[in-house]
């Protein structure tokens, strides 16, 4: 006995169990027992092979055949079989073998970790005898060794379990039978666990074993039912890191577990999808409907969804367009988990899917065959078809290619649909027309079919249905449509109202709810000017309402979450529709007062990377200065001053006038001209929260956001614009440092509407004598102010001359001189 690297046994001796062998046995040129003998013609027996060598050597050297014992030539080669000697040879291997099988088994049977060496010697003697004869497999299995084998692997020796997995494989080898034996029991279960090693030797001899199993149909089909025996080969057999040996008996092994439907689904679901497309592709109708079952009930990664379109998409619309109901319904289900990828559903929507659909959804009638349940996924399919963001417009639904899914009567068909189905198909077809009116190019054609339609009314009261997804989407429908119907909506809204509100006001589970950011979204988006509709949310308290949660918010009581973002934002649009009312009614007024609103939003102005929040803010904060003026108790004028030359804030700097500090000493405000505070009086130069109002409007001139840069300059101007005292709005602004800002938003002429506001207020801080010699010697300031004058429109032109006459660009012509120049 010898042993290879491994310390296994390699070689087997027989002289242990063996009955001696008789010379005659004994072939006299191989000095081995004989397979074959064959007699000469001088009655010498040898092996037939040896025999003819010698023969063939004798030939070679150009000697005469002779007897390899006698030396005596031959007349002849002729050789015959000895078939006598044979059989005895045959009955003497075949005694020594039951023998020698016997032991073996018994030193299997009595295996212990002392009897290692033993147990090898006994596995290595079961190869040898197998690999010299196929029929000895047979008496393997007929002594019943292969159930003592398959318990080998559950040896704690590697040694032993290696060598076992080596023999079982020789035993199976090209014999059913023993394979059908060895797949008795939990043996393939045990086999499979290998799979999972963590000994590469062990994973490979299993692998390999498994693929000679699973040649034998029978046992093929029990691989498969063993739980996690496929996700096991498929992970073999995509490795990058297993022996090539090992990947390619992985991938045989798989493709023999191909011929059973349900080892295909397994793989399916395990990423190794090919096979069930292809069998879905090639098989009958019955294989279709299985395979298209089966993959109707995988979850597919994006990228897989693409792939399985490009196959198998175009059948699949083939097989709705004409197939029966199973095989429609198998297949709509399948193209629900397909179409909810943008680019599978456009694949989709090339094969033709959208005809049959739309058809299939719009058939009413018993003649229709096709139930409720499926017009579910029917508009499912085409939720995801729509949300995938394709041209609509240029896919027909006729072969006349006269109609499209914008075309007015499908769309009064999807409104019709709407108002007379379950709650299931309602909010798909929502979801539908919420995704054709996500775009500004379809919008349109939807709001034309749902005003001549007369849906309006019958979409806002969904917004009371029971289903907190119809709500959610009928709001996101609404608020798609509403600037094209704003109008429209506001009065439609009003019996609704508060059934918004309560959904806005609800603190279920201390977080910020879909529906709850979505209708506030809705109430933000509805026009502004629209007084009756700010009545009535005055009236329900929503302000109220929107404020307290504001503050919530901004204290943290409320949890954030991602529908936290477009709450806040709504909520903020909503209470900036009151400032666009502070002139209709004096307890809008008094609320803003009550409520501190002021405050409020110059906190919001703060908050970074919410663009909206801080453009309404500041909307809302020049809404609230403008009211100011008339807000403002003036004192009675105090007595002249000696001296009161007014001295102004220069372009970089601040000084303070000693007018200003005589009116601050009094308490009246310097801009305004009484007493004023920022949540009486909503003034923006006095103190407020820090004293800082003005620096945080300042600091937002150097938002990325045109608009928001806009905002805050429109609420700056309020204290330079008229009814003020200017000279002491711009002495403000100065000691903010906000005029070298406005200065360089004028320069930099981002956009037309900045540009006409940075001009106007430009020209207001000119008006002061000292910065406009200031500003005089900065080219820049000068060449924006002529290009505003050159290209501007009529407004900004007469604005710029004024800034430019201001600078000494233009000459200042008296009036006598005009009036002079006017006489005849």
């Amino acid at each position: 006995m010898a042993r290879n690297s491994d310390g296994d046994l390699e070689e087997y001796s027989t002289e242990l169990y063996q009955e001696a062998a008789f010379d005659a046995f004994m072939c006299p040129l191989t000095k081995q027992v004989m397979q074959d003998p064959v007699t000469i013609e001088t009655g010498q027996t040898f092996e037939r092979e040896a025999i003819l060598k010698w023969f063939r050597e004798c030939r070679d050297n150009g000697r005469k055949p002779t007897c390899p014992l006698t030396q005596r030539e031959l007349r002849s080669t002729d050789i015959t079989p000895s078939i006598a000697l044979r059989n005895v040879i045959d009955e003497w291997r075949a005694r020594n073998d039951e023998k020698e099988l016997e032991k073996a088994c018994s030193a299997l049977s009595l295996h212990h970790e002392s009897a290692e060496d033993e147990t090898l010697r006994a596995l290595t003697y079961i190869s040898q005898i197998c690999q010299r004869s196929g029929a000895k497999k047979n008496l393997i299995r007929d002594q019943g060794i292969i159930p003592a084998l398959a318990d080998m692997l559950k040896s704690s020796s590697r040694r032993v379990r290696l060598k076992s997995l080596q023999v079982l494989r020789t035993v199976v080898e090209d014999n059913d039978q023993n394979k059908e034996e060895l797949g008795k029991g939990d043996t393939v279960r045990t086999i499979i666990k290998f799979l999972s090693n963590e000994h590469i030797q062990e994973r490979e001899l299993a692998v390999s074993l498994l693929y000679e199993l699973s040649e034998y149909e029978p046992v093929c089909e029990r691989i498969g039912a063993v739980y996690g025996a496929i996700l096991l080969l498929v992970g073999m057999g995509s490795s990058k890191s297993e022996n090539m040996m090992a990947v390619d008996k992985a991938e045989k092994t798989l493709k023999n577990l191909e011929k059973y439907d349900t080892n295909i689904k397994q793989m399916a679901e395990n990423g190794r999808l090919q096979p069930l497309l292809t069998k879905l592709l090639q098989g009958g109708p019955e294989v279709q409907v299985t395979m298209t079952e089966y993959l109707g009930e995988l979850a597919l990664a994006n990228d897989v969804k693409v792939v399985v379109a490009e196959q198998v998409g175009a059948l699949l619309v083939s097989i709705i367009k004409t197939g029966g109901l199973p095989a429609r319904e198998a297949t709509l289900k399948a193209l629900r988990e397909m179409s909810s990828n943008e680019s599978s559903a456009k694949i989709l929507l090339q094969a033709g899917i959208l005809p049959p659909l739309v058809k299939d959804l719009f058939s009413v009638g018993a003649s229709s065959h096709f139930p409720m349940r499926l017009k579910e996924v029917s508009a499912t399919i085409l939720a995801n078809l729509v949300a995938s963001g394709a041209s609509f417009r240029s896919i027909p639904l006729d072969n006349a290619g006269r109609q499209t899914l914008l075309s007015e009567d499908v769309v009064h068909s999807l409104l019709h649909l709407i108002s007379n189905t379950g709650p299931a198909v309602e909010c798909k077809l929502l979801n539908v027309l919420v995704g054709l009116t996500s775009s500004p190019d379809t919008t349109p054609d939807v709001v034309s079919a749902i005003k001549s339609s007369g849906a309006t009314i019958s979409l806002i009261q969904f917004l009371e249905a029971a289903h907190r997804e119809i709500r959610v989407e009928s709001l996101k429908l609404l608020r798609n449509v509403s600037p094209y119907m704003g109008a429209e909506l506001g009065d439609a809204l009003g019996g609704h109202l508060s059934s918004l509100l309560r959904v806005i006001s609800d603190g279920g589970g201390g977080g910020v709810t879909e529906e709850q950011a979505a209708a506030v979204g809705l109430l933000g988006d509805l026009p502004e000017r629209d007084s009756k509709l700010t009545r009535q949310l005055f009236e329900l308290g929503a302000f109220g309402t929107l404020s307290s949660k504001l503050a919530e918010l901004r204290r943290g009581a409320i949890r954030g979450n991602r529908y936290t973002t477009p709450l806040t934002d709504g909520m903020v649009k909503v209470m900036y529709r009151l400032t666009c009312a502070l002139q209709d009614a004096p307890e809008y007024v008094e609320f803003a007062r009550e409520a501190a609103l002021a405050p409020l939003f110059v906190e919001l102005i703060q908050v970074n990377g919410q663009d909206t929040v801080q453009l309404y803010s500041a909307m809302a904060l020049e809404k609230l200065s403008l009211e100011t003026r008339n807000r403002t108790a003036i004192p009675e004028p105090p007595p002249p001053a000696a001296s009161g030359l007014l001295s102004c804030a220069c372009l970089f700097g601040s000084t303070s006038s000693m007018a200003a500090a005589a009116a601050r000493q009094a308490g009246v405000c310097r801009v305004h001209g009484g007493f004023c505070s920022l949540r009486e009086t909503f003034c923006l130069a006095e103190g407020g929260v820090g004293g800082k109002v003005v620096e945080r409007l300042v600091a937002c001139l150097d938002h990325l956001n045109p608009e928001v840069v806009e905002a805050a300059l429109a609420a700056l101007s309020t204290l330079v614009g008229d009814g003020v005292d200017a000279a002491e709005g711009v002495v403000v602004l100065g000691e903010a440092e906000g005029l070298r800002p406005v200065v360089d938003i004028l320069v930099e002429n981002r956009t037309e509407a900045l540009r006409r506001r940075a001009v106007w207020v430009v020209e207001r801080i000119l008006r002061v004598e000292d910065i406009a010699k200031e500003v005089a010697a900065d080219q820049t300031v000068a060449s924006a102010l002529v290009e505003a004058y050159r290209n501007g429109d009529p407004r900004t032109r007469h604005t710029a001359e004024r800034a430019l006459r201001h600078l000494d660009r233009i000459p200042n012509f008296s009036s006598a001189f005009h009036a002079q120049a006017r006489r005849p």
